[in-house]
């Protein structure tokens, strides 16, 4: 049996103040439906992904800015970094760790994201260090 993860509520305050800093992350607007005086269900979509945020209002109980460490994933942290920087987006610097490398930020409600380029900048492998330094790798990190 499949199961997959499709959309996930972000809980926020002021639903055109998220949907405009959701478009400046670069997410899509896929939604933004005023279903009734109650209800507005906007949906967006981060590129290339499968699972999407919804928020708006009466969608959810849980309390603006309480979405902790949601994580978007990317290829290339350093390009991910100079691109958020450059669309107003205030992120942190890039932490390495052994898992990952990583940039944070948080939406104007304090819904915090983590957005990780899965292969660390620093790795640990014989066939990179071997290649690049023509040394044996089993002693440490090599930075690339």
């Amino acid at each position: 049996m499949d199961i997959k993860l499709e959309l996930v509520a972000v809980p926020v305050t002021d639903v055109d103040r998220a949907k405009a800093f959701y478009e400046r992350v670069g997410f899509h607007a896929d939604h933004d439906v005023p279903v009734n005086d109650d209800i507005r269900f906007v949906q967006m979509t981060p590129p290339g992904s499968a699972c999407s945020i919804a928020f708006g209002k009466g969608l959810t109980e849980m309390a603006p800015g309480s979405l902790d460490n949601m994580q978007v994933v990317v290829t290339d942290i350093e390009e991910a970094h100079r691109e958020l920087t450059a669309r107003g987006i205030a992120v942190s610097e890039i932490a390495d760790m052994p898992w990952g490398s990583f940039v944070f930020f948080a939406d104007p409600d304090g819904n915090r994201w983590a957005v990780q380029q899965t292969t660390p900048r620093e790795v640990t492998t014989r066939e990179a260090t071997d290649e690049a330094t023509g040394r044996d790798a089993g002693r440490g990190y090599l930075r690339l």
